[in-house]
């Protein structure tokens, strides 16, 4: 399941920063589907209501595998100052804090 709420429909556009962040829920909290579902669907959305955001995916993962996680972010945006405005932006921080009981994540930031 990938879901695309990009604010723009375009390839990666050479200078920008993209932001990935793969999600698992925590080995030690118990599977809840209606959270979980919850949770993703407000990272989905999130995308169209920063303006920051360039280019926004959300996507689960398919295959079942030791090494896998379960939701990948694909983002992108203009410039470190934008990135910085999407991170301290107080609706991401108030999914972060709904995120933090639940999920653990590995991020990476590059240029493209």
């Amino acid at each position: 399941m990938a879901i695309d709420s990009s604010n723009s429909s375009s390839p990666a556009v050479a200078g920008r920063i993209r932001h990935v962040v793969l999600f698992r829920r925590k080995p030690d909290v118990p599977k809840n589907e209606a959270l979980e579902k919850s949770l993703a669907d407000r990272m989905t959305a999130l995308g169209a209501q920063i303006p920051a955001i360039r280019a926004w995916l959300v996507a689960a993962n398919e295959l079942v595998r030791p090494i896998s996680w379960d939701y990948v972010l694909e983002s992108e945006v203009d410039d470190a100052k934008a990135l910085d405005a999407y991170l301290f932006h107080p609706l991401h921080q108030a999914l972060i804090a709904d995120l933090k009981p639940y999920f653990e994540w590995a991020a990476v930031d590059y240029t493209t």
